[in-house]
């Protein structure tokens, strides 16, 4: 994933939400998420790409960022623009080097690890970076709405 100034330039907020960094919320997570997408027109298929791809983004936050502690906070942040969804996942763990966040092989079979690899097929951008506060890391995705709707 590559760096980048992570801006919204004209986007409308959705929604905001911070909830702990566990696996028992992930489920009430995907349900806030498959409505924002609903609300901003998505598909079925639009809808489901989205929701797999902030439960991708918020699984590795609870897995690396706070080594499945439960202990910190996860940040989503939801947004429209005129043709776009726009979702940013914000945690508060040490700081990655996005050259280390990096989909592996799909030949290299072993279990977990495609995350990211998902990730990045699903949406149509991904911008990784430090958090504005310099504290912990963003991932924001974006993905286009379909202009026939």
């Amino acid at each position: 994933m590559k760096i980048a100034a992570i801006t919204t330039p004209e986007a409308e907020y959705l929604l905001e939400l911070r909830f702990p960094a566990r696996t028992d919320r992930m489920a009430m997570v995907r349900d806030l998420v498959r409505s924002a997408a609903r609300f901003c027109g998505f598909d079925e298929a639009g809808t489901h790409d989205i929701v797999l791809a902030v439960g991708e983004a918020c699984q590795n936050v609870i897995l690396h960022a706070y080594e499945g502690r439960g202990d910190g906070p996860i940040l989503l942040d939801i947004l429209q623009n005129a043709d776009s969804i726009i979702l940013r996942v914000t945690d508060f763990g040490p700081a990655v080097a996005p050259t280390a966040v990096q989909p592996r092989a799909l030949r290299d079979l072993r279990p977990g690890g495609l995350g990211t690899y998902f990730i990045q097929n699903l949406m149509d951008t991904t911008d990784f970076g430090r958090s504005p506060s310099g504290v912990g890391n963003v991932l924001q995705m974006s993905k286009k709405k379909d202009p026939s709707k």
